[in-house]
């Protein structure tokens, strides 16, 4: 089983002259680079700004990230629509959209049955389709 990259980074001794850096790294299969890494975290603006967008989702869930920058706004907080994008994204946020109501037919026209109900279709060119445009 492999192991996380943060476990394989505690792995490599820095003090032993029998491998270098480098090959330890190709070794354990991370670059050297990622030797050096620490996470930063989240501003505290940026909490703040997650503490205010999570209250006003809680009252409008299908506000989208421009609507939420709009808010943030006029609120009179200055952020663009990537950052709004990323907090929303760090919080696991996705917009409730309202969906298309496709299925309520007009009561006038006329219902035609389905005639290929029950039917097994097991062969080529046993059921064929055309669409024929409205003529006038």
């Amino acid at each position: 089983m492999i192991k996380p990259v943060s476990e394989r980074r505690q792995m490599i001794e820095s003090g032993k002259k029998l491998l270098s850096k480098t090959k330890q790294c190709n070794l354990l299969g991370i670059h050297r680079s990622g030797l050096y890494y620490k996470s930063v975290g989240e501003s505290q603006e940026n909490i703040k700004l997650m503490r205010m967008m999570d209250e006003q989702y809680m009252r409008t869930p299908f506000y989208g990230i421009r609507r939420m920058g709009e808010w943030l706004k006029e609120q009179g907080y200055e952020v663009n629509r990537k950052r709004v994008q990323r907090l929303m994204r760090l919080m696991g946020w996705h917009t409730i959209y309202r969906a298309p109501n496709t299925s309520l037919s007009n009561k006038e026209h006329k219902k035609y049955p389905y005639l290929l109900k029950g039917l097994q279709i097991d062969r080529q060119n046993q059921v064929w389709a055309m669409d024929t445009p409205m003529f006038r």
